[in-house]
């Protein structure tokens, strides 16, 4: 039986896109908070998760079997989410304090995701 940890190819590139999709609707929201003269608010990676699997749940209603993403996509998201959630938190504080770039909400989930994906990638079994 496959291991929850284990995703196709197919399926972390469409998590890719959703990821990407997410970072672009952070930038499109900060610029408009700009625009209106709105301060920014801290954002966490655990928000940056939330968001995603928020995503995932629309996205798996609305285009699941069309994509070819598997029944059980969300359970196994949410626990590998749960299983990378320390990994994560740590390595994106660690990221966004190294550089200059302002830890905005797109920069965040930029992050976020980016620790995520190399999680996932990381229990491939081509990777051992």
């Amino acid at each position: 039986m496959e291991s929850p940890s284990i995703l196709s190819g197919h399926v972390i590139g469409l998590l890719k896109e959703y990821m990407r999709d997410l970072v672009d609707q952070a930038v499109q929201e900060s610029h408009a908070n700009k625009q209106f003269g709105f301060s920014t608010v801290p954002y966490r990676p655990d928000q940056a998760i939330s968001d995603l699997l928020a995503l995932l749940d629309d996205r798996i209603e609305s285009e699941g079997i069309q994509v070819g993403l598997p029944e059980d996509f969300l359970h196994r998201m949410w626990t590998l989410c749960n299983e990378a959630a320390s990994h994560l938190s740590e390595r994106v504080w660690l990221e966004a304090n190294i550089d200059d770039q302002p830890a905005s909400k797109a920069r965040i989930r930029e992050l976020t995701y980016r620790a995520l994906i190399d999680f996932i990638e990381s229990r491939s079994p081509e990777r051992h």
